[in-house]
């Protein structure tokens, strides 16, 4: 039943576009929605756009190794197969589940808020409706087909890009009085971003602040997931790392600007959403219902990416042997069915923890589901390190590969650096301490997983013809 692909590999249908939006997609969503006006209260406008600026920095070191590698190597469930290669086989397990976990979780908590969301507008109908409705949209868009889905996540990425964009130009011209502002007020210009000082609550909460930062841009890595299945990668990934660090930078840092511009230290994340705030000052009717369609637009778009996300990674271990063969098969569209359904699973299990245990099972399984992104991205640093050695060692020239990171070993090392210093900073937020609590015992439970199933598998008799 296998068309084009009976060698068992994924059909590579997306182009530059889809890649694009799609690690778009999975970085702009309720972050920078809602915590941003937090942020600024906690921080100051200067100490939020440093922290913006850092994790910027974070993001591109990131990117950088992983363009390198995923040129070099454009597999499907890319970091973990390179964590595999070059820091060991039991890293490689681990990194994948970290990251399945990630996204499982974060597609239970997708499906509730938009039934929320849609109670906005439909108060009558409860949220578990609006849950099964968007189970069945979500799991449709990514069986159809990879092409299929990576055009559903363009439009959902395109309404949100839209809307951060709008709210720039118009921001922007708030505040320097271009615009009139609603309340007859005048032109704040730049006097709410140095009314409180540079840093009024010293440089303590910029750090704290970064480690919010780096799980707010998380998200870029999906354009290595998706290597295996796009058109031509050493052409398609070199620009969608550049045009996807360079918007992020413009979307992040300007929508931040705007905002302190806007809304003074005192109101910012009290009221409401700062951009509800924003729109209303500005005078925009209907502020409220066009931002709450934008709300179910980003967390439709992130439930998207979480289940391609996930299924994928279940698809690598298996392609890669170290689950069930029955997880890497494909059906005649080139999509991995058993691998999306057990995720979804995974992600309806999440949403069920959610409702019944939100302050055990949910609070720990979200706490390593943050901790897992900035290991993830350690991973990929460290690949790239023992990569480019093991190039160069072997003799081969550094032309032979299409893309390389700059500024060789100290991309990679900076990168690790910085995110392993966001790692130790949970230590010193106590909201945040817990993602440590359940994240480092959730790791060594993979180390130990794997190697027990390591030695039962050498225990077995072989009787499986390839």
């Amino acid at each position: 039943m296998q068309t084009e692909h009976e060698n068992g590999q994924l059909k590579r249908t997306m182009k530059t576009r889809h890649l694009v939006m799609l690690s778009l997609g999975g970085v702009i969503g309720t972050g920078l929605f809602f915590n941003t006006g937090y942020i600024i209260s906690t921080t100051g406008a200067a100490g939020t756009l440093l922290a913006y600026l850092i994790g910027a920095l974070v993001v591109w070191l990131v990117m950088q190794c992983l363009g390198e590698l995923s040129v070099a190597m454009p597999e499907t469930g890319a970091f973990h197969v390179y964590a595999t290669r070059y820091l060991g086989p039991a890293t490689g397990y681990t990194v994948a589940w970290l990251y399945w976990l990630t996204w499982t979780v974060a597609l239970g908590s997708s499906f509730t808020a938009a039934g929320f969301c849609m109670q906005y507008w439909f108060p009558q109908v409860p949220v578990w409706a609006w849950c099964v409705v968007f189970c069945a949209v979500i799991f449709g868009l990514n069986v159809i087909s990879t092409r299929f889905f990576a055009e559903g996540e363009f439009w959902f990425s395109l309404v949100k890009v839209i809307t951060i964009i709008a709210f720039i130009i118009l921001g922007g011209a708030a505040i320097f009085g271009f615009i009139p502002l609603q309340d007859g007020s005048p032109a704040p210009g730049l006097s709410n971003i140095t009314a409180e000082g540079w840093f009024p609550h010293g440089g303590l909460p910029i750090l704290m602040t970064m480690v919010a930062v780096n799980f707010a841009f998380s998200g870029t890595e999906l354009i290595g997931i998706a290597a295996g299945e796009t058109q031509s990668p050493h052409k398609v990934i070199p620009v969608a790392i550049r045009t996807t660090i360079a918007r992020l930078i413009v979307f992040f840092i300007g929508t931040v600007f705007v905002l302190a511009a806007l809304i003074p230290m005192q109101q910012a994340g009290v009221e409401k959403s700062p951009f509800v705030l924003v729109f209303e000052k500005v005078g925009i009717p209907y502020a409220a219902d066009i931002f709450n369609f934008v709300i179910l637009t980003a967390i439709l778009s992130a439930a998207n990416s979480g289940l391609y996300a996930s299924g994928r990674m279940l698809w690598s271990l298996s392609n890669e042997k170290t689950l069930p063969r029955c997880f890497a098969r494909l059906n005649k569209n080139g999509v991995p069915l058993t691998a999306l359904s057990v995720s979804m699973l995974g992600g309806v299990l999440a949403l069920f923890s959610s409702v019944v245990a939100p302050d055990t099972v949910f609070v720990a399984l979200s706490a390593i589901s943050g901790f897992a992104v900035v290991a993830v991205w350690i991973s990929i640093c460290a690949s790239h390190f023992m990569f480019r050695r093991r190039h160069l060692q072997s003799g081969q020239p550094l032309s032979a590969l299409q893309y390389r990171a700059p500024w060789y070993p100290v991309v990679p090392v900076l990168g690790f650096i910085l995110c392993v210093v966001a790692c130790v900073g949970l230590w010193f937020d106590p909201s945040q301490r817990v993602a440590l609590y359940c994240g480092l015992p959730f790791v060594a439970l993979c180390y130990g997983a794997y190697y027990l199933t390591r030695n039962l598998k050498t225990q077995e008799p072989e009787h499986v013809a390839e």
